[in-house]
């Protein structure tokens, strides 16, 4: 019983790590995007969308292609994410004559 609970978990893990894996290359591929956005131009060219619908669809698909682009970066952090970008350390050496941090700057 132990064996079988223990492949059926295994299992269901290793689908699961698969589907994510598939999930993530979906979300950082750009190309449905730019596909999407060149469609949108032909149909304005061809006049069966207007220049104000145009101007939305690309302004949406820009700005996804924007996060898929700071995502593959990790430029900026994702919600809730913390970042940390330098550490200031100073020491006391016990003498009492610590210099005043600002007159070093």
């Amino acid at each position: 019983m132990i064996i079988l609970d223990t492949l059926l978990i295994g299992g269901i893990k290793f689908v699961l790590s698969k589907i994510a894996v598939a999930v993530d290359a979906q979300l950082n591929d750009d190309t449905v995007l730019r596909e999407e956005l060149l469609a949108a131009q032909m149909r304005l060219e061809l006049g069966e969308i207007t220049d104000k619908e145009f101007a939305a669809i690309e302004a949406d698909l820009l700005a996804r292609l924007r996060e898929i682009r700071e995502r593959q970066r990790g430029s900026t952090p994702a919600a809730g994410e913390v970042r940390i970008t330098g550490i200031e350390v100073r020491f006391d050496d016990g003498s009492g004559d610590a210099e005043d941090p600002a007159a070093e700057r």
